[in-house]
């Protein structure tokens, strides 16, 4: 079982390849092999399909009636015209069968060592693409097969949306999964690979575009009854793409709107802009939607995304401690009318700010696409978002209902990024001379990086996702606490200890924060001293300078100014 599902009835391995080969040969079950000749043969001489006799041979090894479609596509067999028979193929393929033999994923890290995990729990065979830089990286490794992208930078490589797709069709795929960032939410993206008969692992593109565009999202949510951020002359935001590009609100509007303009137009390639009331100390809550291609659209509840730097969400929690179960069922109501004015199909997630002191919440956007933080809803319903994702884009009906999404327990999910939270938070390369995440009961890590492994200046430091589910949520925040300390990593720096930091706040510990935490407490932002770090630093310090160490006493607090190293005082000498 997995996330709910039988994968039991899954004829075998359709697909397998010897990993690193590029763009490899597939040594395709033997079965099909055989069928692909034969059914040439049964053209040749009679000139069309045998469809009873074909079903017969195809219905031990029948992966779903879109892969027979697409093998009798190759072959050249002529349409299927006969509706009968059409009835009679279609009747000996049981649902839940999946289409798809071979799936590119179009993407890196931790996202595509995930997906890959699920594709290979359904015998599906999953496709890597990598950089240069990325040759031997865990997501090539857990692959079966790898495909060279030539280049180190994203837009050489995994931006590249020409390369992307050829990348595809050459290796066989039947399907690409775009994860998330990069190509995920570009609907040229989604367009190409529809017009290279692929199918796309997401939404549509009409939708993707719609949705990627603020002005045109927002009308949409209008439309859906869903309250929206009225407009007022405040800081302005970019008008596509998603996050957010807030500026200053105390600069000159026009300083502000060409500024943003010329962000905007840099990024997105679109440099329009508009304004928006200020929502003063909001929070950021969102919701989990899944649509099928028949209408059938349910939410999975809300995750509570307020822990952020540089509007990035760092740390997620579900379910959110900010919502009654009126303000829940009211949330979840309206993310479900915007997915379904949007058309949309697929997983997606509906933002919203919350006003905490009037309970009142306005639509921010729709991402479409697999969330960062989707690991947490999987962990309080106990499924698996990406098969969803996989059995939806095969044309499957979504068989949840709304009444069976009960979430059990509490799970909070801290992203690990390779950079420095006290100094502005750079991001810090190098290699990674020892990796030891931690494990235990309750603790999922999702991670995209190994002990050796080069952190490269070309991509987004996020090493891992830490997941902590627990019966409730103190227990999950200790639990998530304990493990972070546990969390070794050596030759870059990391955020752990600033996360660290946020889960012992006692605004945390209560629930009781918005987007502006970080900003409100900058304490949390400058490096803390323990007695234990001060007693090591004093004593190396004095080693380092040539004094007596064995004469210094214990020390409790500090004999300086606050977050001032005692190494800064030590002297220098030469290490041996």
């Amino acid at each position: 079982m997995l996330g709910g599902m039988d994968v039991s009835y899954y004829h075998g391995n359709p697909a397998t390849a010897l990993h690193g080969d590029i763009c490899s040969p597939v040594a395709t079950n033997p079965t099909w092999n055989d069928l692909d000749s034969n059914a040439r043969a049964t053209l040749e001489q009679d000139g069309g399909p045998l469809w009873h006799d074909l079903v017969k041979v195809l219905q031990p090894h029948i992966v779903t009636l879109s892969v027979a479609r697409r093998h009798l596509r190759r072959i050249k067999f002529s349409p299927i015209t006969d509706q009968a028979d059409l009835h009679v193929f279609e009747s000996t393929t049981e649902r839940h069968l999946l289409m798809f033999s071979k799936v590119l994923v179009a993407n890196r890290g931790e996202i595509a060592v995930r997906i890959n995990q699920t594709l290979r729990a359904l015998g599906i065979a999953p496709v890597a693409v990598h950089s240069d830089a990325d040759a031997g990286a865990p997501h090539v490794t857990t692959a079966e097969q790898a495909v060279a992208l030539p280049g180190n930078t994203a837009e050489e490589t995994y931006l590249n949306i020409g390369t992307m797709v050829q990348a595809a069709r050459d290796c066989g795929a039947d399907a690409v999964h775009p994860g998330y960032g990069f190509l995920s939410e570009n609907p040229q993206f989604a367009r190409a690979c529809r017009e290279a008969q692929l199918t796309f692992i997401g939404p549509t593109a009409e939708s993707m575009a719609d949705l990627g565009d603020k002005l045109r999202s927002k009308e949409i949510a209008r439309r859906a009854g869903v309250p929206v951020v009225p407009s007022s002359p405040v800081p302005p935001r970019a008008a596509v793409a998603a996050g957010c590009a807030w500026s200053n609100g105390r600069r000159e509007l026009d300083a502000d709107m060409e500024a943003a303009g010329r962000e905007a137009q840099a990024a997105f390639g679109d440099g329009r802009v508009f304004l928006e009331r200020y929502v003063a100390n909001p929070r950021h809550v969102e919701v989990q939607v899944l649509a099928d291609g028949a209408g059938h659209t349910i939410h999975l509840g809300e995750r509570e995304c307020s822990i952020q730097r540089r509007h990035q969400k760092i740390i997620e929690e579900t379910p959110s401690p900010a919502l009654t179960p009126d303000l829940r069922q009211r949330m979840g109501d309206a993310a479900i009318a915007v997915a379904r004015e949007a058309g949309y199909v697929n997983a997606g997630t509906v933002e919203f700010l919350l006003a905490p002191r009037s309970g009142e919440f306005y639509f921010l956007e729709m991402n479409a696409r697999l969330q960062v933080e989707h690991p947490v809803t999987e962990a309080v319903l106990g499924l698996d978002m990406v098969q969803w994702q996989v059995r939806i884009a095969s044309g499957e009906p979504l068989t949840l209902q709304q009444e069976d999404i009960q979430p059990r327990g509490h799970a909070i999910e801290c992203r690990i990024y390779a950079e420095d939270p006290y100094r502005d938070f750079v991001p810090s390369t190098g290699t990674l001379l020892r990796w030891r995440p931690p494990s235990g009961p309750g603790l999922r890590l999702d991670s995209g990086v190994v002990q050796g492994q080069e952190v490269s200046i070309y991509y987004d430091p996020m090493l891992a996702k830490l997941i902590a589910w627990a019966p409730d949520r103190e227990l999950s925040r200790r639990r998530m606490d304990v493990a972070l300390s546990q969390f070794l990593v050596l030759g870059v720096v990391t955020n752990i200890p600033l996360l660290r930091s946020v889960l012992g706040h006692p605004q945390f510990q209560r629930g009781q924060y918005d987007t502006g935490f970080l900003e409100w407490n900058p304490a949390v932002t400058r490096p803390a001293m323990t007695d234990e770090s001060r007693m090591m630093a004093r004593a190396l310090g004095a080693w380092a300078a040539g004094q007596p160490v064995g004469s210094l006493a214990p020390v409790v607090g500090s004999d300086g100014p606050p977050n001032v190293s005692p190494w800064r005082s030590a002297g220098e000498r030469r290490l041996p």
